[in-house]
């Protein structure tokens, strides 16, 4: 036997038992005629006593321990004397009367403790080692309730798990395929999915009304905090059902995952839709956190012959409340030259101080102090806030003032850890224009259906009508992160062709892509939505961190890497021959 009880389940009323336990090395500390060493497992640490006295052999063994060795020892449970309040087993102490080593242990590259010396590629070359750290091995552990209660309530909900095939065909819409050789099929290809939405679909077709899956998906994209090569979704498809009972249902999924996981009531989850999302905030999936809503000021500051915002086809601005007294010059120069960065493109910042002293602004040049307290009085600016304003395109101008508010949040620490604000925002356009290549792409994807009320639109030919189309589609948004995504699905053959005709598809291309599906819509396709969730940034939203790359166990870097088993790699000249494929440098 090598364990009766885990390194962190013993406690004071265990004192007297004789025990057994194994785990690494984390730490050992020399005394006098004793040797302490801190046991190590993913339940805990446990401290181990070797006295020189009782048990001299065995204390000469343990003084040849180094960290990360594997043993296991015999002892007796007993109190400290010196208890440790920051640790659960720290009332007690096991002395040894056995040792046994059962693995002995390089020294680690880094420090396997909570808080460690290695960066990022040390760490993600040696991710066995990382992984035995406390924090990383908790945000596993995380992840696994997580997927546990997801599990739970959809099976309580009557879905069905149903698990769809990694080796499909490719399809050129979205991101890049990740593609494989067929060595039977000489000069044809699989494509791994970028999600499972044709056979989701297609399970629906079938009758099978209620499907989930948590599944892995791939795309070939460039990486960032919350983006891998491959991650996972909570997948789901229903038939028969409205958006709105959609996302009361995962609505409720949501809920019970907070609720279990973390004790969280969510609270309310109000709707927005996707022109109000960019009107106000600039962004598509805002955080509710803070308010600081856009206020829109060209009106009110034209005709004062100041050409910067004279010529531009919007101003717009944003009021943190009660912070100007927070913002000196420095502080104002060093947001200015936040918003110019090459990320941002903002070609300056304008600010107006409401202070207990007066207003001050940069552009008081212009503007007198009854014309900037005017705009105060009607956008209810008080004493003690700070108005920051950018102009230009409509558009941009709105994109670069919803990071710049985002900036102001953190700056002012409004988003505040353990504070979850969830939104669904709703009706997002069908369609988006892409001036580069000169036509239309979808901004959910070719299977999402238009509004009832929009789908004869669908017949014109003026551009602008065809980008007002809005999609029966809808995004849950938590703290300024996107969760989840869905649509109701086009589920005729005709619309499905319409729709693909409007992407730039030819009949004979859609055909080729597509015809499987389409087909299928001929044989009694009952009308059906879906939704997927990022599980990977859902579990990293619930934890307040930023990065999902510690939620996965093997995680790729930003060069979509894995540098701890050198993956990409290349392959030998037989395997390549055998696949009929060439390498060129």
């Amino acid at each position: 036997m090598y364990r009766t009880h885990n390194c962190g389940e013993l406690r004071i009323l265990d004192a007297g038992k004789a025990v057994t336990l194994s785990g690494w090395v984390s730490i050992s500390r020399d005394f006098g005629g004793l040797t302490f060493v801190d046991l190590r497992d993913r339940y805990g640490i446990t401290q181990l006593v070797f006295d020189a006295d009782s048990k001299p052999d065995i204390r000469k063994k343990a003084q040849q321990l180094g960290r990360e060795y594997v043993i296991k020892v015999v002892g007796i449970v007993r109190e400290r004397s010196n208890k440790n309040p920051n640790r659960e087993t720290g009332d007690i102490e096991i002395e040894v009367e056995a040792l046994d080593i059962l693995n002995e242990s390089k020294t680690p590259p880094f420090t396997i403790e909570d808080q460690t010396d290695g960066g990022d590629d040390l760490r993600m070359k040696y991710r066995y080692l990382d992984l035995r750290r406390n924090p990383v091995q908790q945000n596993i552990i995380f992840r696994s309730n997580v997927a546990i209660e997801t599990r739970k309530y959809l099976s309580e909900q009557g879905f069905v798990e149903v698990e769809t095939p990694f080796l499909i065909k490719s399809t050129p819409e979205g991101a890049r395929d990740f593609v494989v050789p067929s060595r039977m099929n000489p000069g044809s290809f699989y494509a791994l999915p970028q999600s499972p939405q044709t056979f989701k679909q297609l399970l629906m077709v079938s009758g099978l009304d209620k499907y989930f899956q948590i599944v892995k998906c791939f795309r070939d994209e460039d990486l960032r905090a919350d983006r891998q090569p491959e991650f996972t979704q909570v997948d789901c498809e229903m038939s028969f059902v409205t958006q709105e009972e959609i996302l009361n249902t995962f609505e409720g999924l949501t809920r019970n995952i907070f609720q279990k996981v973390l004790q969280v009531d969510l609270g309310d989850f109000p709707r927005m839709t996707y022109d109000e999302a960019m009107t106000k905030y600039g962004s598509d999936k805002p955080d509710m956190r803070f308010d600081m809503e856009f206020v829109y000021l060209k009106e009110d500051v034209s005709g004062k012959d100041f050409a910067v915002f004279d010529q531009a086809e919007n101003v717009i601005g944003i009021v943190a409340k009660g912070c100007e007294a927070q913002f000196s010059n420095k502080d104002m120069k060093d947001l200015t030259e936040w918003v110019q960065r090459p990320q941002l493109g903002a070609k300056g910042l304008v600010y107006v101080k409401y202070g207990a002293e007066g207003i001050k602004s940069t552009v008081g040049k212009f503007y007198s102090d009854e014309d900037l307290k005017r705009i105060g009085d009607k956008y209810n600016i008080e004493n003690g806030d700070l108005l920051l304003i950018l102009c230009g395109e409509t558009e941009k101008t709105r994109k670069q003032l919803g990071e710049l508010r985002l900036e102001m949040g953190r700056r002012l620490g409004l988003m505040r850890p353990g504070d979850f604000k969830p939104l669904w925002v709703v009706d997002f356009p069908l369609l988006e224009w892409d001036d580069d290549t000169q036509r239309f792409y979808a901004m959910h994807h070719p299977f999402t259906s238009p509004k009832k009320a929009d789908i004869e639109k669908m017949h014109s030919d003026d551009r602008s009508i065809l980008s007002s189309l809005r999609a029966d589609a809808y995004d849950l948004v938590i703290n300024g992160s996107e969760i989840g995504g869905g649509s109701i699905r086009i589920f005729d053959k005709g619309l499905q062709a319409k729709n693909l005709n409007l992407l730039g598809f030819s009949a004979e291309e859609a055909e080729r892509q597509f015809g499987f599906l389409m087909n299928a819509f001929e044989y009694g396709a009952p009308p059906h939505g879906g939704i997927a969730f990022g599980f990977d940034r859902l579990c990293a939203v619930m934890s307040g961190q930023n990065s999902i790359r510690d939620f996965i166990a093997f995680p790729k870097n930003n060069q979509g890497r894995d540098v701890m088993i050198d993956a990409p790699s290349s392959i030998d000249a037989l395997q390549l021959k055998e696949l009929g494929i060439g390498v060129t440098e």
